[in-house]
């Protein structure tokens, strides 16, 4: 499991109502289900994804989560979770508000574009980064916007979304890394953060 995925589950209680936003293979929601007895949804648009999730025995919706998150009332869930999708949504305030309607709490984690290698490589080679925790060239990425970890903090601000706790970590390997607490905009990877009243 992605060392973000398992800050995130740290954060969640245990027997919590979870949805996972793009829950992917759903990874996340089973370590959930079998480690901390959640009653765990997931909701992903990638069709072979959804098939791998119920193959482990998860309740997977498919579909947009923009439109499946409107079906569910008001504090259907403890928490909801959007990891590393944000930056490929076209509305990000108006699905926090979203998120916040349905769940009690709201995490959200996202790479960090400010980190100082991406800043490098704008400067020296003048291109846009591609890196292990950025993937995508500039015309086949699905990423719609890049976030850093200052942006957030600020769009959380403007928006009026209450930030609870967070977590800049550094992460070169997926499966494995720390926290950074000196200039964590400069030398974060992602930001995780959990937002609510």
């Amino acid at each position: 499991m992605r060392f973000d995925l398992k800050v995130i589950a740290s954060w969640v209680e245990e027997g919590a109502r979870v949805l996972d936003l793009g829950c992917g293979t759903g990874s996340l929601l089973e370590h959930l289900v079998k480690d901390k007895g959640v009653r765990g949804t997931g909701i992903e648009h990638d069709e072979e994804k959804v098939g791998k999730g119920i193959g482990r025995g998860l309740a997977v919706v498919h579909g947009d989560l923009v439109e499946e998150i409107g079906d569910y009332p008001d504090g259907q869930f403890d928490y909801v979770i959007l990891s590393q999708t944000l930056m490929q949504v076209a509305d990000p305030a108006g699905l926090i508000r979203r998120m916040l309607r349905v769940g009690r709490r709201g995490i959200v984690s996202f790479p960090n574009f400010a980190r100082l290698g991406n800043r490098m490589h704008l400067l020296m080679r003048g291109r846009a980064p591609v890196s292990r925790n950025l993937p995508y060239e500039w015309y086949d990425t699905p990423n719609i916007r890049v976030i850093t970890l200052a942006d957030f903090r600020r769009f959380c601000r403007v928006q009026g979304f209450a930030i609870q706790r967070e977590e800049a970590v550094i992460s070169l390997d997926p499966a494995e890394g720390r926290t950074v607490r000196f200039w964590p905009n400069l030398r974060a990877t992602h930001g995780i953060y959990m937002l609510g009243d």
